[in-house]
């Protein structure tokens, strides 16, 4: 789904949860480095050609500048980034009430099968704070982040509001409208942005990062709680594998 408005309810609504990470000095030269840098082009463009809302511009692409062979990051023209819009696809059973507002609410995520290993059903899109990567459709243009060794329910860094959330990779880009990007769980957009967001309700500001990160060691695998009952719970069993990955940014 992407529909993206922002109401403006900041972070500091949750005073007294963990939601969110203060920026690492290394996070925040790499988000201003990246934000900064221009286009990406040539070969550090590994797909362009995307849109992050209906209607709009369509040169929003998957970046490895700076970070070649390391990942890859969601980037736009000149000094924009991305955008978020919201996600509530996946396990619905005692879903938040604020995903009861999207009108594009699939019942499960690309990575169904591959989570259920672990003991749940699906992700959950107020506890999971999951991202959407990859486009595949029979649009053009399309794109596998597993192509440049992204793996499935791997950690994603997102930079957005002036905080850092540890997210997964766990759900795509489906066929269900135009080659989109920025993208994420209802949980990463309450991180990030407050209760406000909601299913109908994201941030459209061009300024968040997300960052992919390659290879079988940013996958948490069982380490992480995917049992958990709250975000809060998810979130603090991937924390130590998020900040070793950010270290090497």
């Amino acid at each position: 789904m992407k529909v993206s408005i922002y109401t403006g309810l900041a972070i500091a609504a949750f005073t007294g949860s963990t939601l969110a990470y203060d920026i690492p000095d290394n996070v925040q030269a790499f988000y201003d480095k990246v934000k900064n840098g221009g286009s990406c082009t040539g070969d550090d463009l590994l797909k362009g050609g995307f849109y992050a809302e209906e209607g709009g511009s369509k040169n929003f692409g998957y970046c490895q500048k700076y970070f070649t062979d390391k990942g890859l990051y969601l980037k736009g023209p000149g000094t924009k980034l991305a955008d978020m819009d919201i996600d509530c696809d996946g396990n619905q059973h005692g879903l938040d009430s604020r995903c009861g507002s999207s009108d594009d609410t699939q019942s499960e995520t690309a990575f169904k099968d591959q989570v259920s290993k672990y003991g749940i059903s699906d992700l959950r899109a107020d506890i999971h704070p999951y991202v959407v990567l990859g486009n595949y459709g029979s649009y053009s243009p399309t794109f596998d982040p597993e192509d440049y060794d992204i793996k499935p329910l791997s950690v994603v860094a997102v930079v957005c509001n002036n905080k850092l959330i540890y997210g997964i990779w766990g759900d795509t880009n489906g066929d269900d409208g135009p080659p989109l990007v920025g993208e994420s769980s209802l949980a990463v957009g309450t991180a990030c942005f407050g209760d406000s967001i909601n299913g109908n309700n994201g941030h459209e500001g061009t300024d968040v990062l997300y960052i992919a990160f390659a290879g079988d060691s940013a996958v948490p695998g069982s380490s992480a709680d995917w049992k958990a009952s709250s975000y809060k719970d998810f979130e603090d069993s991937i924390k130590d594998l998020g900040d070793q990955l950010v270290a090497s940014l």
